[in-house]
């Protein structure tokens, strides 16, 4: 897509950005989305300078600064401070150029990408049609171990064909792709890279220090290709995986930005003078996991019972307090272009789960605990929940309380039992394939459904939108009634700052503004 409405094909950039805009969120479903950077820089003009400390809300010895290996939050932040996208998403989830000049399809297939010039690695090496090329196809390496490998093997071909060319040949059409090369671990590094302890890349920030599960601390790059940005002199991203810490430390100006903050506790935060909340709604879930691989958890009528045991307007209100929208056991958020709107509504329902867990035999025997985790928000308080009605029914079902640090390399998928936390992503066709074909590697129930791969595949290739919406509503369904996982609610994105902390918007996709705040904010003090 070029900035001028011109004709590829038969396919106008019109065309294309309806396509596309389809496959992310209504911007009416953000809360506002980036209302608040937009009246922020009316009010203050951005100013360079400043230092500021923020807290996201885990931190690990598995933290990386290399794109392939990144599966966490502060692993994506760290990705938009060091490097830059092909792509960015802009506060409406549609694709914006970066280090991409253009990229232009006929067919969705094929996309010829022009290079923006000029730009520099901070080592120097001007940036480079191989950058792009290693860069993309590394993840298909299963050597590599990438964390999106199942989003990359849709690469048939990526190779230069220009000095500032790349084209990129999918193995099935996938209109998608603009979006798609938004995705965290999609950013471009230098050719050849294997040693990523000082993260060359073209990002706003050069690293000055990374220690793993401690602090990363990144200072302006100079050299950055967008001409005024970063404002900030230095960013420094701790972990403070307890809740009433990461509030504490924000309210005693130890850290001037948080994520994750606890519904709870946002009276708090905005009743205290030069302190304020950013909301952004959000395809965010926390999520039961039944798994596939035990007998009784594989046993679709034990799934279908442990559905049912949720009490999910209670979940939206006494545990989100109201941040948050009612779920129905499927990750598209209401709101979203995608939605199915058509699915009934799964109730609170203690007759039916006795009905399914009793033919599933898991009344009156022992059953795997629930493990949950304060890092995967409210699941601790969800399955207490659980448990008190799974009591009404003489099911005995138990918690197990697990530390933030280590959850999701320790435990996260490993029980017949568990909970998730799924971060949004920026369209139907990565949230399906990354969580839920059967070949991927966050396919947290491990389920396996040949008849949803195949509309997966389908619907990439679809560009008529409506037929496009019928699949991924079909898919839905799918996954509503036979997935292995149920998503109770959507909730909130909950960011906590000092208000000297200026032009802090909405991008849909994380707290922090989808992870990029470091582009975009600056300090007022």
């Amino acid at each position: 897509m070029n900035d001028d409405d011109i004709k590829q094909g038969g396919v106008t950039r019109r065309d294309m950005m309806r396509i596309l805009a389809a496959g992310g969120m209504m911007a009416s479903g953000a809360g506002g989305l980036l209302a608040g950077a937009n009246s922020a820089f009316a009010a203050d003009a951005p100013k360079r300078g400043g230092k500021i400390r923020v807290a996201y809300d885990s931190s690990s010895t598995a933290d990386t600064l290399d794109p392939a290996k990144g599966s966490a939050g502060p692993d994506y932040i760290r990705f938009f401070l060091f490097y830059s996208g092909l792509t960015q998403l802009d506060e409406s989830l549609t694709p914006q150029m970066n280090l991409a000049q253009s990229l232009d399809s006929s067919d969705a297939k094929t996309w010829v990408l022009k290079l923006r010039k000029g730009v520099m690695f901070t080592d120097g090496k001007a940036l480079a049609p191989a950058d792009v090329v290693y860069s993309l196809l590394r993840h298909k390496n299963p050597a590599t171990g990438s964390k999106v490998k199942s989003v990359a093997d849709q690469f048939a071909d990526v190779k230069a064909t220009g000095p500032d060319e790349v084209t990129i040949t999918l193995s099935v059409p996938n209109a998608d792709l603009p979006v798609i090369l938004a995705t965290p671990q999609l950013v471009i590094i230098k050719d050849g890279t294997t040693d990523f302890t000082t993260a060359v890349g073209t990002g706003p920030y050069k690293v000055k220090s990374f220690k793993p599960g401690v602090s990363t601390i990144g200072v302006r790059n100079d050299g950055f290709w967008k001409p005024g940005k970063p404002y900030l002199d230095q960013v420094e991203l701790i972990g403070i995986s307890d809740n009433a810490a990461r509030v504490n430390a924000l309210l005693s100006g130890d850290v001037h930005l948080i994520s994750a903050v606890d519904p709870r506790a946002t009276q708090r935060v905005a009743s205290t003078a030069g302190y304020a909340i950013k909301e952004t709604r959000s395809g965010l879930y926390t999520d039961l996991i039944v798994r596939r691989d035990n007998t009784l958890t594989g046993n679709p009528d034990f799934v279908l019972g442990m559905k049912y045991l949720f009490d999910r307007e209670q979940i939206r209100t006494a545990i989100f307090r109201g941040y948050a929208v009612i779920g129905n056991d499927q990750p598209i958020p209401p709101g979203h272009r995608y939605f199915n709107a058509s699915l009934p509504q799964r109730p609170y329902d203690l007759d039916k789960a006795k009905f399914y867990l009793q033919k599933a035999g898991a009344v009156g025997t022992p059953i795997p605990p629930i493990y949950a985790t304060s890092d995967a928000n409210g699941s601790i308080e969800m399955a207490v929940l659980m448990q008190q009605s799974a009591q009404k029914i003489g099911v005995n079902l138990t918690v197990n309380r697990v530390p933030a640090d280590g959850y999701w390399s320790n435990h996260w998928m490993k029980h017949p039992l568990g909970f998730g936390s799924i971060n949004p992503r920026p369209s139907a066709d990565v949230l399906f394939t990354q969580f839920f074909k059967s070949d991927a590697p966050w396919n947290e129930s491990g389920w396996n459904n040949p008849k949803f791969d195949q509309l997966l595949i389908a619907a990439r290739a679809e560009t008529d939108d409506a037929k496009r919406k019928q699949m991924y509503g079909d898919m839905q369904e799918i996954v509503h009634k036979e997935g292995g996982i149920g998503i109770p609610s959507f909730i909130s994105l909950l960011d906590g700052y000092d208000k000297r902390v200026k032009g802090l918007g909405s991008i849909p996709t994380g707290g922090l503004m989808g992870f990029c705040f470091g582009e975009y904010v600056w300090w007022q003090g």
